[in-house]
């Protein structure tokens, strides 16, 4: 049998493993008002919200950490055994979490969550590297990153009708088993890399291996030829840290949105977990689009002749643009409705921006490298977003935002610039 097209149909399930992701991590902000009631009913507003921000900060160390782990593993065991750990753990990890009976047990719960959940990342990054020509991969990342964009647009009311009929007990055990039901597809149709999938036709395997950078030199499924340094002489580049230091920078404005739209709306505008589910999807609409937008302007402008260079500093740029302005209006946005609209241009930008980061790894380094940088910029993400997010309680004392989009805005500034400084030329690297 062979099957058309398989690369789409690969990145397709990747991109629906990254929705699952996204709804199994949004349901605790989305029932933390209710879960919060339940199990702190002593507590204040404030003393409630400082909770959350500690589990929250624990999951994204953990995540930071599963992202260095996860890299690792993609590199030794492929992507197709890779996905099958990470989703089958954070799978039972979001189970898990009906059972929590106060802060610590629900941070062991979050904690097992971040490491699994963040094997999607570098394991995306690998798969993106493994099955598509150079040309096509911002659009694949797109396509793959669009799928947090549409877990967002789905989890929010998802998981506000599910309240109507279901405590958040058996709210948290329905999503989990869904990422488990991915795992049959999943390993059905990923049964090798393309170079030995049997079911690919031979004019599509012509076509990935011959559009790639970095070939098979040794023929062993994993394209290997080309750079492929230790961790050290990694970080002996400086394009190295450019990608690092990018990622450090610009994912904390994801994460800010991620685990604050919904305490945002119900501690500014008074809304509860039905309410948020009708308004809180909206900003995932943005950065859905500014996933595809993303990928389909770089692909147009490397399909016009443009460098790879020239592309992903101009999509990066970009995206970093549209987020500056529309994060300092957030100081003061007015009601409800232009609040998760500018919060959709926001994410807009971050969504056009990333993409293009998270393709740097496969533009700068062989096959056997990618996972491993992609891992490490990862870890570096979420740490920076670790040290936002502990912040968020004290930076939005009494209700008032401002200086957490201020800071976003500085973080997108900081972004830009490590890309523009720190990768000087983005093309294949070499060994001294």
């Amino acid at each position: 049998m062979k099957l058309k097209r398989l690369r789409w149909w690969v990145i397709g399930l990747i991109a629906l493993a990254t929705v699952i992701n996204y709804i199994d991590r949004q349901a605790l902000p989305v029932l933390w008002p209710d879960m919060a009631e339940e199990l702190y009913p002593d507590k204040t507003a404030d003393e409630r919200k400082e909770i959350y921000a500690l589990i929250s900060t624990f999951f994204i160390f953990s995540y930071a950490f599963g992202q260095a782990i996860f890299g690792k593993i993609f590199d030794k065991v492929g992507t197709r055994v890779g996905f099958v750990l990470s989703i089958g753990f954070w799978s039972i990890a979001t189970a898990l979490h009906a059972f929590a009976k106060g802060v610590w047990s629900l941070t062991i719960f979050r904690s097992l969550l971040g490491v699994s959940e963040a094997g999607n990342w570098p394991g995306a990054a690998k798969g993106n590297a493994e099955w598509f020509p150079t040309k096509e991969r911002a659009l694949a990342q797109g396509i793959f990153n669009s799928g947090a964009a549409v877990g967002g647009i789905v989890a929010f009311p998802t998981i506000g009708f599910l309240s109507i009929y279901f405590t958040w007990h058996y709210i948290f055990l329905l999503v989990g088993l869904i990422g488990l039901l991915w795992l049959i597809p999943w390993w059905i149709l990923v049964k090798s890399p393309p170079s030995k999938h049997p079911w690919i036709t031979q004019e599509e395997r012509d076509y990935i291996l011959k559009g790639q950078q970095n070939q098979d030199s040794d023929a062993n499924g994993e394209f290997d030829e080309g750079y492929n340094p230790s961790i050290g002489n990694m970080l002996k580049h400086k394009e190295s840290w450019g990608v690092i230091i990018a990622s450090a920078a610009i994912d904390p404005i994801w994460w800010l949105f991620i685990f604050w739209i919904p305490l945002y709306l119900h501690e500014v505008y008074g809304m509860d977990v039905k309410s948020i589910g009708f308004y809180a999807w909206v900003p995932y609409v943005g950065a859905m689009l500014g996933a595809w937008f993303g990928g389909l302007l770089a692909q147009n402008r490397i399909k016009a002749g443009w460098t790879v260079n020239n592309t992903r500093k101009l999509v990066i740029t970009l995206g970093c643009l549209i987020m500056l302005p529309n994060l300092l209006a957030m100081s003061n946005p007015g009601g409800p409705e232009i609040a998760v609209i500018l919060m959709a241009v926001i994410l807009f930008g971050f969504q056009t921006a990333i993409g293009n980061v998270q393709t740097l790894p496969s533009d700068l380094f062989g096959g056997k490298s990618v996972g491993t940088l992609a891992g490490m910029a990862g870890m570096a993400a979420k740490l920076g977003a670790f040290g936002l997010t502990a912040l968020v309680p004290w930076l939005t004392s009494g209700g008032n935002y401002t200086p957490a989009f201020v800071i976003g805005a500085a973080l997108a500034i900081i972004a830009m610039s490590s890309v523009w400084f720190l990768c000087p030329k983005i093309e294949p690297l070499k060994g001294e």
